[in-house]
């Protein structure tokens, strides 16, 4: 099954020049998501970590599904002031704009090893400031693992140079 093919690019969304890869075909179909899932977790499995970062938005379906098969808990990167208690928060530039996640500072243990969770990897600046959050909150970043990687924008050089190891199921 060639996941690829479940994946269409939707050009010029959000804005021109951006090319837009859309899941819900992936989603739809449930022999198409468990292969993803599956192919998630072979990755994950190189990896020494105790919970799981589902980046907001649809990096909660993935991070969700994925750390239910591997049997990890499952913490979420949300967009400003959506989280009811206390918040660690980093900024970061996008490849349309500005934003900022937040983590509730209650939410992970002690020692935790987070693996960083989105569905792609465009240029990187979202699994950084992910890691920046988790490492500034007093946790260790274990990777960062994504659906699909577009390569054209260079996102696993720039995560390399951060340090931050990662793996992708897809690459286009």
């Amino acid at each position: 099954m060639n996941l690829l093919d479940y994946l269409p690019g939707v050009p010029d969304f959000p804005k021109p020049g951006i090319l837009f890869r859309d899941i819900s075909p992936l989603l739809v179909n449930p022999q198409a998501f468990k292969e993803a899932i599956n192919q998630l977790n072979l990755l994950a499995q190189e990896f020494d970590y105790t919970h799981i970062l589902g980046i907001e938005s649809r990096g909660f379906i993935f991070g969700s599904a994925l750390a239910h098969h591997a049997h990890k808990g499952l913490a979420l990167a949300r967009k400003p002031n959506k989280l009811p208690l206390a918040t660690h928060r980093e900024s970061y530039g996008l490849e349309y704009g500005a934003d900022s996640l937040e983590i509730q500072q209650s939410t992970l243990p002690a020692g935790a090893k987070v693996l960083l969770l989105d569905d792609v990897l465009a240029t990187g600046g979202t699994l950084i400031a992910a890691d920046k959050l988790i490492r500034s909150a007093g946790f260790e970043v274990a990777g960062a693992l994504t659906l699909l990687e577009i390569e054209l924008l260079n996102g696993s050089k720039l995560l390399n140079q951060h340090h931050i190891i990662n793996k992708s199921v897809l690459k286009s």
